[in-house]
């Protein structure tokens, strides 16, 4: 049956794989072997797809490279901003809102943040985007302290404190149990932010956790 392309330029017939597939192959790719491993060719064998396929959704490999670079920004950097801006009583209810990137993948994908930083070594106009997007986390993260009372220049350190350490944290790849993490939850969020936390804040991040391990996505 011939493939029909609609005026919106979506295809309505016998399709064997859809963008998101073919999205969903490179992310793949990317992870496991960086952007030179993102190939039309190879992905389009991963799908059992000719390359024909490739250009009902795409109009060239770059285009497929840009669309990771936008998900990623939808994904990774959107969610933390969000949870930086997330409504909170305390300060330390803040801190544990962006927490809650760092326990659930599904929120943030740690890995895709760091084949992002690996590939935007070599790529100039990548690194553009990733220092534009790191701004804008560490400019949310800045925000987050002010609005509970840090002077700039403490809500510029603290910002920078919480994010950077968090990337050399899961850079070190500790595959640290959940329970130890937890246990040791209270202080980081003293560590982070001068205060102690409630104890009904700690509950509910590892009632959070709990739930992520457990193979649910809570909100």
């Amino acid at each position: 049956m011939p493939r029909i392309r609609q005026k919106s330029g979506d295809l309505v017939g016998n399709i064997k794989v859809t963008r998101q597939d073919w999205l969903d192959a490179a992310l793949t790719a990317l992870l496991e072997h960086g952007v030179e491993g993102v190939k039309i060719q190879s992905l389009g064998e991963q799908l059992n797809v000719s390359r024909s396929s490739f250009y009902w959704y795409f109009q060239s490999r770059q285009d497929l490279l840009t669309a990771l670079l936008e998900h990623w920004q939808r994904s990774n950097s959107a969610a933390l901003i969000a949870m930086a801006e997330r409504p909170a009583a305390t300060i330390t209810e803040a801190v544990g809102n962006v927490f809650r990137c760092v326990i659930n993948p599904a929120l943030f994908d740690t890995r895709l943040d760091f084949a992002i930083r690996d590939w935007a070594r070599r790529a100039p106009d990548v690194r553009a985007v990733l220092h534009a997007s790191e701004a804008a986390r560490l400019k949310a993260l800045r925000a987050m302290f002010a609005r509970f009372g840090c002077p700039d220049l403490e809500a510029v350190a603290r910002a920078r404190i919480l994010y950077y350490m968090q990337i050399g944290y899961d850079d070190a790849q500790l595959n640290e149990p959940m329970d130890a993490r937890n246990r040791l939850m209270p202080s980081y969020l003293i560590g982070f932010t001068g205060q102690e936390p409630l104890a009904s804040e700690v509950e509910a991040l590892i009632a959070y956790a709990k739930a992520v391990e457990a193979g649910k996505n809570p909100k």
